[in-house]
């Protein structure tokens, strides 16, 4: 049986998409964080609400592997990792991920921008706990 990972998403903003994962059966939650919603636009976006198989897999990029959700439309290289800041480069803003999925023990501000902090130990404890499993992942808007 494969276990069901959700990200309930509060509504975009140019700081990014806020919002809070859980695992069924478990006690572990997590701040999330994305790109704002720009239609889905690769590298500027948050990927669409939905339901979507990851899988364990090494990512050259990281040099280390990760959880990567497969079959995101129009999308490819999605993965789950560590990061602070998902704003909107096109505005100024300051972005360390390209369209993927950040997790974090809180939210916070950095240089003025809303931020997930604590990231690094969020993202062992859920890799911790998820074992190289596979899982499939709701994304819920706001």
């Amino acid at each position: 049986m494969t276990v069901r990972v959700t990200i309930r998403r509060q509504p975009s903003t140019d700081h990014g998409t806020f919002g809070r994962l859980s695992v069924d059966g478990h006690a572990f939650t997590a701040y999330t964080g994305e790109l704002p919603w720009r239609d889905n636009r690769k590298g500027a976006s948050c990927i669409p609400a939905g339901i979507y198989h990851c899988i364990w897999a090494f990512s050259p990029r990281l040099k280390r592997p990760t959880y990567r959700l497969v079959e995101v439309p129009g999308r490819s290289g999605v993965l789950i990792h560590p990061a602070n800041l998902v704003g909107d480069r096109a505005l100024g803003l300051q972005a360390q991920v390209q369209g993927c999925i950040v997790l974090g023990e809180r939210l916070g501000w950095i240089g003025g921008q809303r931020a997930i902090l604590r990231s690094m130990p969020s993202v062992r404890n859920f890799e911790t706990l998820m074992g190289g499993k596979p899982f499939d992942l709701e994304v819920v808007d706001a």
